[in-house]
């Protein structure tokens, strides 16, 4: 992290969190909304469950790689584009767990003994 005297580190704009983390879920929704494709639909054509698509569509399900393909097979949106956003999601949400964090202060006290 950049230290600059007198300017907090977390208002440099390579610094910035989001506000809230993109879910991959939000863009496949996104997608088919713009395709006006129902979800029922994307399920259907992709084996996906409806249930399991609409947790992911609403970001209370984690899109798993095998997800992930066959939405690419079925929207053209990337794979890796829908995995790098789940894998940031991820680590955002680890960030805000205040016990986590302390967790891994306490591994990095230990691991600065070695």
């Amino acid at each position: 992290m950049i230290k600059i005297q007198g300017i907090d580190p977390d208002m440099i704009a390579n610094n910035l969190t989001p506000a809230y983390p993109t879910h991959p879920g939000e863009v496949v929704k996104d997608e088919i909304e713009y395709r006006k494709i129902s979800q029922r639909k994307l399920a259907e054509q992709t084996g996906i469950p409806y249930k399991m698509l609409n947790d992911i569509l609403n970001g209370r399900r984690s899109m798993t790689t095998a997800t992930a393909m066959m939405l690419e097979a079925a929207l053209g949106v990337p794979t890796d584009s829908l995995m790098r956003l789940q894998l940031k999601y991820n680590m955002q949400q680890a960030t805000r767990d205040k016990s986590f964090m302390e967790r891994l202060a306490q591994i990095r006290k230990y691991a600065a003994l070695l």
